[in-house]
């Protein structure tokens, strides 16, 4: 094949073979696009961190700080207010990308395009402020909205999980420590462990929320000097500029002290609890995944789902398997602030800029995709009990051991006596399983057994399930009634959403 013309004029080579990078069709299926938008993430929080957002916050936080600086006094007029509130929403977005292509500096590109649809307002647009101004606080306000979208679902999917865990409080289930069989105890139970997590990272994802204040306005270096000279070495005036240009972007306060950004601090703050919550999800969905593999338990599957291409028997656990790889990603995301906060040198260096476009949006968007195909999980979980009763009554016989010799005791007999005699007969029930692949048959051997004849009519009800659950039914209630159920209150009114995926 010939070599192709590359866009930027360069020759592109091609491979025999090869698709073409010059290959034919819509725009965009020509560049690669980040599939937590594409495939998977909420139209809400995908807004959240588009370009549309972003540069319309830019100009309301110049409005705002215009309409403050005339508040206070400076020669601001009315006719500028109203012209810069009336562009808002009208950008040119191709006039700003030729703007940074000619100026290396996105702002000023901006500044440049809103003063160009803006001409009497131009000469106070971004007045006294730095980059960080528009930059800094629009995260920040990015930050706190891309929480409100997250908190109501995850109150969504605990509120789902406290359905499933009521239901079946009481219903026995073989435990597992280190995957091996143990102690019994219940399906609801079982729940209020995930539950338990995800109660501490909603706590967790609120407090994050509730403690980021706004930058404000803090100039170059963060010494408000630019400002302090606009109001004639007025401090009171600057405080007040700050305050209300705080308020208005709907924060109740703003970092006293900062460089010329906030302390990237706040970012591993934040990143830290969305983190967390990664792993809670990946816990939960792995314990569904090897629960669905044992057949007690299995996340919703459509009437026309495919599990494999090739094995048109199977179920796979898609949308489990899909949270957990994506909860990986989430939790490796922690480095990168973590990382740009360790470096930042005295009041700021911008080699934290591109890192954090990336990182802080693939967080947000992230966990969106989690909590919502978690929301869908546990909207339509299906239990098995057929098959939890099964393998209860395959474990529960050696399980029962302790129990048998207490009876017996009871009845007169011999504690060693019968230890010794149930321990001969579990090592060949277990031979039946292991060697023989057959059914535990040890409460057979025992009714066959005539030592153990004082306790036969006994053996049913040593051998109820429901008899090894201890209080798992009353600490599932405990649980919702004082520790998950208050936590939902403010969210209340968003509780009826359902969850449909595309994919």
């Amino acid at each position: 094949m010939d070599a192709g013309s590359g866009l930027s004029g360069e020759s592109v080579p091609t491979v025999t073979g090869s698709v073409s990078p010059l290959a034919q069709g819509p725009e965009e299926v020509l560049r690669y696009r980040s599939p937590l938008v594409s495939r998977y993430a909420s139209r809400e929080m995908a807004f959240n961190f588009s370009d549309s957002k972003k540069f319309q916050t830019w100009r309301r936080l110049w409005l705002y700080l215009a309409q403050a600086q005339r508040s206070l006094g400076l020669p601001v007029s009315e006719e500028q207010i109203q012209e810069m509130e009336a562009n808002l929403e009208n950008i040119d977005f191709k006039m700003a990308a030729e703007e940074e292509k000619r100026l290396r500096h996105d702002v000023m590109a901006h500044v440049h395009t809103f003063a160009h649809c803006c001409p009497r307002a131009a000469p106070i647009i971004h007045l006294g402020a730095t980059s960080c101004y528009v930059g800094d606080n629009t995260d920040l306000i990015v930050l706190r909205d891309g929480f409100d979208l997250l908190l109501p679902k995850l109150a969504r999917v605990i509120n789902r999980l406290a359905d499933f865990a009521k239901q079946y409080a009481d219903l026995p289930t073989l435990g597992f420590t280190h995957y091996q069989p143990a102690q019994l105890t219940t399906v609801g139970k079982r729940a209020c462990l995930w539950l338990q997590d995800l109660c501490m990272d909603l706590r967790n994802l609120e407090r994050a929320r509730n403690e980021l204040r706004f930058r404000g306005v803090k100039g170059t270096t963060g010494t408000q000097a630019s400002f302090l000279q606009l109001f004639e070495g007025d401090h009171d005036k600057v405080e007040e500029l700050d305050r209300l240009v705080t308020s208005m972007a709907g924060f109740k306060r703003a970092y006293i002290v900062t460089g010329q950004t906030y302390s990237r601090k706040v970012d591993v703050e934040v990143l830290s609890v969305l983190a967390s919550l990664g792993a809670t999800v990946h816990k939960i969905c792995t314990d569904i995944r090897l629960l669905a593999n044992l057949k007690e338990l299995e996340e919703p599957f459509e009437k026309e789902q495919i599990g494999s291409s090739a094995m048109p028997y199977k179920r796979n656990p898609m949308r489990c398997e899909r949270c957990c790889s994506l909860a990986r990603h989430l939790m490796t995301l922690i480095m990168n602030p973590l990382q740009t906060a360790s470096v930042q040198w005295f009041e700021r260096t911008l080699d934290d800029s591109a890192n954090r476009r990336v990182s802080l949006a693939e967080a947000f968007l992230t966990a969106d995709i989690v909590l919502s195909t978690l929301q869908n999980v546990s909207e339509g979980l299906v239990v098995y009990p057929k098959v939890i009763e099964r393998r209860i009554r395959q474990e529960l016989p050696f399980m029962a051991t302790e129990n048998v010799i207490m009876a017996m005791v009871k009845s007169g007999g011999n504690r060693q006596d019968c230890h010794e005699r149930i321990r001969v007969l579990s090592q060949q029930a277990a031979a039946v399983v292991k060697q023989e692949g057959g059914d535990n048959d040890l409460i057979s051997r025992i009714r066959s057994d005539p030592y153990f004849a004082p306790i036969h009519g006994q053996l049913e009800q040593l051998l109820d399930p429901k008899s090894f659950i201890g209080r798992a039914p009353q600490q599932v209630v405990k649980f919702l009634k004082e520790e998950a159920i208050p936590l939902l209150t403010p969210y209340q009114n968003k509780m009826d959403v359902k969850i449909e995926l595309d994919l």
